[in-house]
């Protein structure tokens, strides 16, 4: 079993920037991919960003240049850092992880609101 634990979300005008964090525990080592999912009201969940090890960073063409996912192994955590924010970039925004099981967690989400 994997816990995922997100933060970070806020509102912010647009323009504006916010860190997400997702801090990871339980069973880590199986962990391969770790990501960014989002929903807006009214629309399906769709994918943000994913990083696995030794693999570059796959962003949704919506974001490319303005967000980046790094990852602290360290840590077990991930973050996106999202800059330019717009106003469709509000959603609630869901870390993933994917494990060599084949098995997908996800965390409880965060609200993100970008508002003039």
């Amino acid at each position: 079993q994997v816990q995922l634990v997100e933060s970070g979300g806020g509102l912010v005008q647009p323009g504006g920037s916010l860190r997400l964090s997702c801090a990871a525990s339980g069973t880590i080592f199986s962990i391969s991919t770790m990501g960014w999912y989002r929903q807006a009201p009214g629309k399906e969940r769709e994918l943000v960003a994913t990083i696995t090890g030794g693999v570059s960073p796959n962003y949704t063409d919506s974001v490319k240049g303005r967000f980046t996912i790094s990852r602290d192994n360290a840590k077990n955590t991930v973050f996106l850092q999202m800059n330019s924010l717009k106003p469709e970039d509000t959603a609630v925004y869901y870390c993933n992880a994917y494990t060599i099981l084949r098995t997908a967690y996800w965390g409880q989400g965060t609200q993100v609101t970008v508002f003039s």
